[in-house]
């Protein structure tokens, strides 16, 4: 088979952060003029009132402090909780495929790539700004590569779903050198007015280059060992936006329209279908769990990555093992855990092995295994 290597990443990260204590001053306003506006139902049993949030709370609960958003004053706006971003006219780059350019450039440049170099863009991300053209088509013609591009959702698994997809892609031979961008603008499908869910997103872009060992000139070189994915249907993570609303005459803002969990169920069965899954795919390759210098998992509670190592390599996760990014960024949805890899590769030495795993709505989960070259 022909060697595949991961030789660049890049990262957009928003200039605007809202911390906990921001998020919960905003939230708890909401909470009271919530109560006071519907005292008397409250008061008749009709309607239940709302909890305050806390930033106690949200640490115990994710590990979360704060959080990059594309737009901060229209989230902490009471009367709106939701981010003020303008419309586009057609003729101007779209918002997501700003951001996807803008990591994708810092990709290709880290792998020593220049745009004409790349054949296949892939567009992975858990929500796509509009149905069609495919957005990898608009980021591949802003950066001026060539081939072909497509659009993947599988939640928050896109980002080890998508490079599966690309390293399929060259070890095929139907593309040399692909991009593969994960623009997650999560604060648009976040429900800000929830407390269970409130605080978990984040937005932010990353951007993976894929491609063939034996083209690759970058000093940071990972060879894809191999990749496994996995699905299981839950409905435990869900969100009913989509085109055909306005057929069913549905409420466009209602609750079910935005981002919903069943949190304590998802944590539950989740951890050992992720531990597991890597468990499997490490023996498939001849490797033990305590083998692998480095997991760079997806960033979406900091107790369920805990476990999941737990399970790994029987200890608790600590940053030379399970480095955490979420404490900054929160959950940035397929984002994590490359911006985990980004951030956090560049002690390890030739020969290390690293496991790339997200895990998420479908379920689904997807590892990729990989050796320092």
């Amino acid at each position: 088979m022909i060697p595949v290597v991961i030789s660049g990443t890049g990262l957009f990260r928003p200039e605007h952060t809202i911390t906990n204590a921001e998020l919960v001053a905003s939230f708890n306003t909401y909470v009271e003029q919530y109560n006071a506006q519907h005292a008397a139902q409250i008061a008749a049993g009709e309607v239940q009132a709302l909890a305050p949030s806390s930033e106690e709370f949200i640490e115990k609960a994710s590990g979360i402090k704060q959080r990059y958003v594309l737009e901060k004053e229209g989230i902490l706006d009471p009367s709106r909780m939701y981010p003020r971003l303008q419309e586009r006219p057609d003729d101007q780059l779209s918002l997501m495929a700003e951001i996807a350019a803008d990591a994708g450039r810092k990709a290709l440049a880290a792998a020593g790539k220049q745009p004409s170099d790349v054949d296949a863009v892939i567009c992975s991300s858990a929500n796509m700004q509009r149905a069609y053209p495919a957005m990898a088509i608009e980021i591949q013609q802003a950066l001026g590569a060539g081939g072909f591009g497509f659009d993947m959702n599988v939640a928050c698994s896109s980002a080890t779903f998508g490079i599966e997809q690309a390293v399929n892609a060259v070890r095929s031979g139907t593309a040399r050198c692909v991009l593969m961008v994960n623009p997650e603008i999560t604060s648009a499908h976040q429900e800000w007015r929830d407390r269970d869910c409130h605080f978990i997103f984040g937005d932010v872009c990353t951007a993976v280059v894929i491609e063939r060992a034996d083209t690759a000139t970058s000093d940071d070189q990972w060879e894809v060992l191999g990749t496994k994915l996995a699905t299981q249907f839950s409905n435990n993570i869900r969100n009913n936006f989509g085109f055909m609303n306005r057929s069913e005459d549905s409420d466009p803002d209602a609750r079910d329209k935005t981002f919903r969990q069943e949190g304590r169920k998802v944590f539950k069965e989740v951890v050992p279908i992720a531990a597991a899954h890597i468990e499997d795919h490490l023996k498939t390759l001849g490797l033990e769990s305590t083998q692998v210098s480095r997991y760079w998992l997806h960033q979406a509670n900091q107790g369920m990555n805990q476990f999941v190592i737990k399970k790994l390599v029987g200890a608790d996760a600590g940053a030379d093992i399970a480095p955490l990014i979420l404490n900054e960024y929160a959950n940035t949805a397929s984002a994590g855990s490359v911006i985990a890899f980004h951030e956090y590769h560049g002690d390890l030495k030739s020969g290390d092995y690293g496991v790339i795993c997200s895990f998420g709505a479908g379920y689904s989960v997807g590892s990729v295994v990989v050796r320092k070259r």
